[in-house]
């Protein structure tokens, strides 16, 4: 066993905030690194050491690997946690920090790597047993290959880019005239995105749902599934609010589903957090990638199982086996989290600027993840989400009921929010039954009644 004294947490805003308090809570100390944009940052304040790693721009301070290891070097720090974003999915920078002797808090370098490439990703998830969307088996640049490929399997098919993620080199094609044109155009902005022209195919499916299952490895061929979460709400692919346990599964597709993934996950010899996302339409699944890290919207799982899913991430680092088997594990009531941003909420467009006023709802079952105070400034250069509330209930109508009330003591002044947009979602009576889908809250903002 390695014990971790001083861990440096390579990331910034809430999640570097969240692995602080994990942190803390286990007698371990901090290390907090920061732009020059972020020296006011909570995070900052309160680790027990704060360095600085560059400029606003992240490409010069926190993707910065030669910056960040220097400041683990110079503070005397035994492990590094990259949280989500940055550097959380490069394996070079996993491969980096345990060349120099610290403790990566994440899964094997390799598995980064192979699950980073979407092409083998899918390859490897469908040699697990894991479901996958019909389509090609690795990377298609002739034209030729794509017209037999989609003819096989159907239009529309879906052209996605290997390399990324967020929407970016990715075309839905209706039919064979237009495929040429889209696979050039996909390459293309896959190429400028990622610096990586790879594409594939899959057949489109019309309306699913995101579903993905959080699962936990020791290394050592020994996983375990911590249930499902419902991230089917979403903006231009970005996620705007998940709950857990989804609407839509019972506990009979959660364990066969969460066994398959598990058992996976052993087979593999995967270590730490990692989430496995799918499509799932007409009660079937299809695997669409894998996140090796923790993911933004953890806290809904650790509502419904009782796990510090940072805690566990430091324990796998440390060498320690699972701290529960599978059988010990209960799901227990339902849990919503509200991604937060600093945006309009109609336009959506970024609004940084100073925080006037800063008060965080409370109550029973009420958790905010959040860096602001009053008098904090959010700096323009950076993801636009500020602050996360999780709610808890005994049943998904008792979560939405306190979810309400949670939103409407949420006050956060001097800058646009997206409250009022999940407000407005809570009182759908579709999003109330949670008949909803991936293209469901696109159609909904785009409802005339939405537009005032």
């Amino acid at each position: 066993m390695a014990e971790i004294k001083k861990l440096l947490i390579a990331n910034r805003g809430e999640i570097a905030l969240r692995i602080h308090r994990a942190c803390h809570e286990m007698g371990i100390q901090t290390v907090a690194v920061h732009s020059t944009a972020d020296a006011d940052a909570m995070h900052v304040r309160l680790a027990d050491q704060a360095i600085c790693i560059g400029p606003p721009a992240a490409g010069e301070s926190y993707l910065n690997i030669p910056n960040i290891i220097s400041a683990a070097e110079i503070s005397g720090a035994d492990a590094v946690h990259p949280g989500y974003g940055f550097l959380s999915e490069n394996a070079k920078f996993a491969e980096i920090v345990e060349a120099h002797g610290l403790i990566f808090v994440g899964p094997k370098p390799e598995h980064i790597r192979t699950m980073g490439d979407k092409v083998e990703a899918k390859r490897t998830a469908g040699a697990l047993g894991l479901p996958l969307v019909p389509g090609s088996d690795g990377a298609v640049s002739d034209i030729a290959e794509a017209r037999e490929i989609a003819a096989r399997i159907g239009y529309p098919v879906i052209i996605k880019a290997a390399s990324g993620g967020g929407g970016r080199g990715m075309k839905v094609c209706a039919s064979e005239d237009e495929l040429e044109t889209l696979m050039q155009q996909a390459g293309s902005e896959a190429k400028a995105a990622f610096g990586d022209a790879t594409v594939y195919l899959e057949k489109y499916l019309g309306n699913p749902r995101h579903i993905e299952f959080q699962v936990f490895g020791d290394g050592k061929g020994e996983a375990i599934h911590l249930g499902e979460r419902d991230c089917s709400l979403q903006r231009r692919h970005q996620k705007v609010l998940e709950e857990a346990p989804s609407p839509v599964l019972g506990p009979e597709d959660r364990a066969r589903m969460g066994g398959i993934v598990a058992k996976a996950m052993a087979d593999m010899g995967y270590r730490g957090a990692g989430t496995i996302e799918f499509l799932w339409e007409d009660g079937e699944f299809y695997f669409i990638e894998m996140n090796t890290r923790l993911q933004v919207e953890h806290p809904v799982t650790e509502a419904i199982t009782g796990m510090d899913l940072v805690r566990e991430q430091i324990r796998i680092a440390e060498g320690h086996p699972l701290s529960v088997r599978q059988e010990e594990l209960e799901f227990r009531g339902h849990a919503i989290e509200c991604r937060i941003n600093a945006e309009d909420p109609r336009t959506f467009a970024p609004s940084p600027g100073r925080v006037d006023y800063f008060h965080a709802p409370g109550g029973m079952h009420v958790r905010v993840d959040s860096g602001l105070y009053a008098g904090y400034r959010i700096p323009p250069y950076y993801d636009s989400m500020i602050a996360k509330l999780i709610v808890y209930g005994r049943t998904r109508e008792g979560c939405i009921l306190r979810l309400r009330r949670a939103l409407e003591e949420f006050v956060i002044d001097g800058v646009k929010t997206t409250i009022p947009l999940h407000q407005a979602l809570l009182d759908d009576p579709e999003f109330r039954a949670g008949d909803y889908t991936i293209k469901w809250l696109e159609d909904w903002l785009a409802r005339p009644e939405n537009q005032d």
